[in-house]
């Protein structure tokens, strides 16, 4: 824990906002993306323990998009997915999006809402989506559509402590899936994994 807080201070005195950092840290969901964003995050927890631990980076691309409190960042990240509570060989992610996030400010506080489009591409099939496609005899696929789905707040707002402010702690949605078989005929097979984060921009 000193160790991330040391790492966001130093981020700040590099500060010029059009850089971020996340990292996250979640577990596997038998609920639908509907399901999930009308607020059913955890309670269909997979019943094997298999999470999920990711790294992501962006750019600030449009800041304040239409003079809206839109911020749109291009973003690239790296996850490490635990599959052995499926005594399977672990496997890793690389994804490639563009994220827009809704800023809401009131009594000096933020809250952001964020959504992001792109790709997924795992070094193998995941457990859940290989589970699914198997029970609807299925295709699976390495590469599939990516949404990254996220709510948080300024922390540094929060507390009123400045070195920490544009430090994000919120939940989100990691959704892989084929867009109803659009991509490489996966009909029915995907995945949600719901996680807590901290994000810094810097």
């Amino acid at each position: 824990m000193r160790i991330v807080l040391l790492l966001l201070l130093a981020l700040n005195l590099i500060a010029t906002d059009e850089y971020s950092f996340r990292t996250a840290y979640g577990h596997a969901s038998r609920s639908n993306l509907g399901d999930i964003i009308s607020g059913d995050f955890y309670s269909n927890k997979h019943e094997k323990d298999l999470s999920v631990l990711g790294f992501d980076g962006g750019y600030l691309i449009k800041e304040s998009l239409f003079d809206w409190p839109l911020d749109i960042y291009v973003k690239g990240g790296i996850s490490y997915f635990d599959e052995l509570g499926a005594t399977r060989d672990n496997v890793y992610e690389v994804t490639v999006y563009v994220k827009a996030y809704y800023n809401l400010d009131f009594l000096e506080n933020r809250i952001r809402f964020g959504l992001g489009e792109g790709g997924s591409y795992t070094s193998g099939f995941l457990f859940v989506e290989y589970e699914e496609a198997k029970k609807k005899n299925d295709n699976n696929s390495n590469f599939l559509n990516y949404i990254d789905v996220s709510i948080d707040f300024d922390l540094g707002r929060l507390i009123k402590y400045k070195p920490l402010h544009n430090t994000y702690i919120g939940w989100a949605l990691k959704h892989r899936s084929s867009i109803f078989g659009l991509i490489n005929n996966v009909e029915s097979s995907g995945s949600n994994y719901n996680t807590v984060y901290l994000e810094k921009n810097f």
